[in-house]
C-alpha cells in the first residue's frame, strides 16, 4: 500500500511535465501564442504605469542589476511593514511589532525563497504582514528563481549577447503562470476544507471551562503560493503538519504536486528552448534516478523503526511514527520530506527533528546536493551548471576542447562556476565551525552528542539551499542565529544567480560549432549516468565528513 501511495503520485507528476514545460515555454519564448488574448491587456496596463513601453533585450550585467535592484526595493517595502504592522490594518488580533534582527531574519528569508521561520505565523504577524508581506514575496521570490533559470537557458540556447527583458519576465511570470495557477489550487484547496477568512481567531469553550483560541486567518491562498512557490513557510508555526494547512491525505499530495510541478517541468521547458528534448528528458531522468535513491533511503529508514526505541524491546512495526501525523503514515511523511527538500520548499508535514538517524540523511543530502528538481528555476540551473562540468572533464580526459549545446566551455566560464559551486559548502561548513566556537551558537542546541551538530549542521544547510525546513529542536529566534542565517541566505542565493548568469551571458556571446564526430553528445542515457556521478562525488567530496559526524555517527552509537 506504502508503494502505492508513492508511485501515484510519481504518475501523477509524469503526466504534469509535459503539458506544464510547454506552457511555460510558450510564456518565455516571446513567441506569440493563445495566451496572449487572455492576459497581454492586463500587462500593457501595468508596463504602462511602469513606464516600461518598450522593454529591449537585456546583456547579462543589465539582467542582474535590475534583478537584484528589485529584490532590494520589495526587501524595503517589506523591512518596514514588518517593523510597524502593528499600527497597519488588519491586524484583528493587536500582534505588535517585530524586533529588528528578526524582522531583518524574515525579510530576507522570504525574498530569497528560503523562507525559514524564527517566529510563529499566528501569534507572530498579523493577516496585513501575512498577506502584503510574506504572501507577496512568495510570489516576487518565485518568479525571481524562473526568470534566471530562463534567462540562463537563452544564454546556453541562443545566439546573441541577450538574456531576454528581466522586466518582461518578471511581469509574465506572475500574470501568466504563478498567479492563475495560485487561484486554481486556492479554490481546491478551500474546497477540501482549508480556511480563508479575514476574521480574528475563534474563541471557544472547552468541556473543562476554559477559553481557548482557535488561529484561522487567510491560510488557503498563502499555503497555494508557498508551494506552487517552493517557499516553504507556513501560516501555522507546525506548517503544514497543521489540520488547518494540511486536513487530509488528499490535500497532501495536491501540495506535494504542487511544490514539484514546476521545478520537474522546467526540464522539458528547457529542451523546447534548446531545440531537442533528448536535453530535457536527460536533465529529468538524472534528477529522478537521485530522487529515488534518496527517497528509498527515508522510506525504509523511517519503516524500520526508531533503532534506540527497538533496542530497547519496543514494537517498530509500525515504523518512527515520532514526530510524524497519523493521517499521513510514514510513505506520505518520508516523499514529502524528500520532495520538500529535492524542491527546496521547506515546508513539512513531520518534524524532521525526529527523523531516524539514517532518514535524517535524505533531507540534508538533497539540500547539500541543491540540483535535484530543487527551487523553482534555481535547480534547474545548478543541474545544468553541474551538466557544463560533467562536459569539462570528460573533454580533459580525451584532451578535447569541451563544448555544451554547441559552445566552447574555456576558463573564464570554468572560474565563475567553480565560485558557485565552491560557495555552496563555504557558506554551510564556515559558519557551522562558528556556531560550535561560540557560547551564542552552543546554547541553541537542545540535544547533546551528534544529533546535536546534526541540528546545527541542518540550520545552515536549509538557509544556504534557500530551503527553509528546520531541525525545531533548535533555539534559533535569537539575534546570533537571525543574523548569521540572514547572511548565509543572502550569499546563498545571490553568489550563484551572479556568477551563472554571468556564465550564461559569456556563452551566449559565443558562435554555435556545428557537431563533429567527435562532439560528446548530452542526449543520451551515458551523459545522464556520468551527470549523476558527477554530482554524487562532488557532494559525497565536499559534505561526507560532516555527515559522518552529526547522523551517520549518531546511527553507529545506537544501532
Amino acid at each position: 500500500m506504502d508503494v502505492l501511495q508513492i508511485s501515484v503520485v510519481l504518475v501523477l507528476l509524469l503526466l504534469l511535465v509535459k503539458p506544464l514545460g510547454t506552457y511555460i515555454y510558450h510564456v518565455f519564448s516571446g513567441q506569440p501564442n493563445a495566451s496572449d488574448k487572455l492576459f497581454q491587456p492586463f500587462e500593457n496596463i501595468i508596463f504602462k504605469i511602469s513606464g516600461l513601453k518598450e522593454r529591449p533585450n537585456m546583456s547579462a550585467k543589465k539582467y542582474t542589476l535590475s534583478l537584484i535592484l528589485t529584490n532590494i526595493i520589495f526587501v524595503a517595502v517589506g523591512y518596514t511593514i514588518l517593523r510597524l504592522q502593528k499600527y497597519l490594518p488588519f491586524n484583528p488580533n493587536g500582534i505588535d511589532n517585530i524586533e529588528p534582527t528578526l524582522s531583518f531574519n524574515t525579510i530576507i528569508s522570504f525574498m530569497t525563497n528560503t523562507n525559514l521561520q524564527h517566529y510563529s505565523g499566528e501569534t507572530g504577524l498579523s493577516y496585513f504582514s501575512q498577506m502584503a508581506v510574506i504572501t507577496m514575496m512568495m510570489f516576487t521570490s518565485a518568479v525571481t528563481g524562473i526568470v534566471v533559470a530562463i534567462a540562463f537557458i537563452r544564454g546556453i540556447t541562443s545566439k546573441g549577447n541577450t538574456l531576454g527583458n528581466f522586466f518582461e519576465d518578471f511581469v509574465k511570470g506572475h500574470t501568466r503562470l504563478l498567479i492563475p495557477m495560485a487561484i486554481i489550487v486556492t479554490l481546491a484547496l478551500v474546497g477540501l476544507k482549508v480556511p480563508q477568512t479575514l476574521d480574528p481567531s475563534i474563541e471557544l469553550t472547552t468541556l473543562s471551562g476554559d477559553k481557548q483560541e482557535i488561529a484561522v486567518g487567510p491560510v488557503a491562498s498563502l499555503v497555494s503560493i508557498k508551494h506552487l512557490g517552493t517557499n516553504g513557510g507556513g501560516f501555522f508555526g507546525v506548517n503544514s503538519s497543521h489540520p488547518f494547512e494540511n486536513p487530509s491525505p488528499l490535500t497532501n499530495v495536491l501540495e506535494m504536486l504542487s511544490m514539484w510541478c514546476i521545478p520537474a517541468a522546467l526540464t522539458y521547458t528547457y529542451g523546447r528552448f534548446a531545440k531537442n528534448q533528448k536535453q530535457g528528458w536527460v536533465i529529468f531522468s538524472s534528477m529522478a534516478l537521485i530522487f529515488l535513491a534518496f527517497l528509498s533511503l527515508i522510506y525504509f529508514s523511517e519503516s524500520q523503526g526508531n533503532p534506540a526505541l527497538v533496542n530497547m524491546g519496543l514494537d517498530g512495526s509500525q515504523g518512527s511514527m515520532e514526530g510524524k501525523e497519523m493521517r499521513f503514515g510514514i510513505a506520505q511523511s518520508a516523499l514529502f520530506s524528500t520532495v520538500t527538500t529535492a524542491a527546496t520548499t521547506g515546508t513539512v508535514n513531520n518534524m524532521h527533528d525526529t527523523l531516524t538517524p539514517l532518514g535524517s540523511i535524505t533531507p540534508l543530502a538533497l539540500m547539500m546536493l541543491n540540483s535535484i528538481f530543487g527551487g523553482d528555476g534555481v535547480g534547474l540551473v545548478n543541474m545544468l551548471m553541474y551538466a557544463i562540468i560533467t562536459v569539462f572533464i570528460c573533454g580533459l580526459m580525451v584532451g578535447r576542447t569541451p563544448e555544451f549545446l554547441g559552445r566552447k566551455i574555456e576558463p573564464k566560464e570554468m572560474k565563475l562556476i567553480a565560485i558557485a559551486l565552491l560557495a555552496h559548502p563555504l557558506i554551510i561548513l564556515g559558519p557551522t565551525a562558528i556556531a560550535f566556537l561560540t557560547d551564542l551558537g552552543k546554547e541553541a542546541i537542545s540535544n547533546p552528542g551528534f544529533h546535536g551538530i546534526s541540528q546545527v549542521l541542518y540550520e545552515y544547510t536549509s538557509s544556504a539551499a534557500n530551503n527553509g525546513s528546520g531541525f525545531e529542536g533548535l533555539g534559533d529566534a535569537t539575534p546570533f542565529w537571525n543574523i548569521s542565517t540572514g547572511l548565509v541566505m543572502l550569499l546563498g542565493r545571490y553568489l550563484s544567480i551572479v556568477a551563472l548568469l554571468a556564465v550564461a551571458g559569456s556563452l551566449s556571446q559565443k558562435q554555435p560549432i556545428p557537431e563533429t564526430i567527435g562532439t560528446f553528445k548530452t542526449d543520451q542515457p551515458l551523459f545522464s549516468g556520468l551527470l549523476i556521478g558527477t554530482v554524487l562525488i562532488v557532494g559525497a567530496l565536499t559534505f561526507l565528513p560532516v555527515l559522518a559526524l552529526g547522523p551517520i555517527a549518531e546511527y553507529l552509537t545506537i544501532r
